[in-house]
């Protein structure tokens, strides 16, 4: 089992950025990804990223916006967010893979939570307007 810590989360204003950060337990992961839960919806995938081809996928309400990467000596995965906006507060959870995945790149949906195995705890964005 992977152990994730996420940091970064916090109250920022509209138009504004955050980092988000995931640091893992182990390096035995095959993809990373950053999912988000509001009040009352789904948690949906947001951005994801392979760790063997780093392919990456963005959610169409963030591409442009937000940047997904990766820094392996250190075991863990960002989520650069800018032009935040009143839509994407929510709790942001960082979670990997234990198994091989397509490439984000295919038309297969894979960056969505039925896929990935170990969580972190989640941290809350807020956006202020």
């Amino acid at each position: 089992q992977v152990q994730l810590v996420e940091s970064g989360g916090g109250l920022v204003q509209s138009g504004g950025s955050l980092i988000l950060n995931c640091t893992a337990s182990t390096s035995r992961y095959f993809a990373a990804g950053w999912f988000r839960q509001a009040p009352g919806k789904e948690r949906e995938g947001v951005s994801c990223i392979s760790m063997h081809d780093s392919t990456t996928y963005y959610a169409d309400s963030v591409k442009g916006r937000f940047t997904i990467s990766r820094e392996d000596n250190k075991m863990t995965v960002y989520l650069e967010m800018n032009s935040l906006k009143p839509e994407d507060p929510a709790v942001y959870y960082c979670a990997t893979v234990r198994t091989p995945v397509p490439p984000f790149t295919t038309p297969i949906p894979i960056c969505t939570p039925r896929v990935f195995d170990d969580w972190g705890q989640g941290t809350q964005v807020t956006v202020s307007s």
